[in-house]
């Protein structure tokens, strides 16, 4: 059975969230054909690396948290101003 765009996304749509969200991941990863030759521990290791950079700045004074209502408000003014 072939389904056309609208047809597909009708049908998208009538999912409920947690569907349409796997079948939108897989759709992506359908995309990305490194997939297969990526190896999980080194993204794993790549990750925690990370993390831990990222532990540090905070514990180290070299990046300051924002509360999560501050963070949307100064991104809702660096939006408004974009659209001007």
């Amino acid at each position: 059975m072939f389904m056309n765009v609208e047809e597909v996304e009708q049908a998208l749509l009538a999912l409920d969230e947690h569907d349409r969200v796997a079948v939108i991941h897989r759709g992506l990863r359908s995309l990305d054909t490194e997939d297969a030759n990526v190896d999980q521990a080194e993204v794993d290791a790549a990750w925690r690396s990370e993390l831990r950079r990222r532990i540090d700045d905070v514990e180290s004074g070299k990046v300051e948290l924002v509360d999560v209502d501050e963070s949307h408000a100064q991104l809702r003014a660096e939006l408004a101003a974009r659209r001007k």
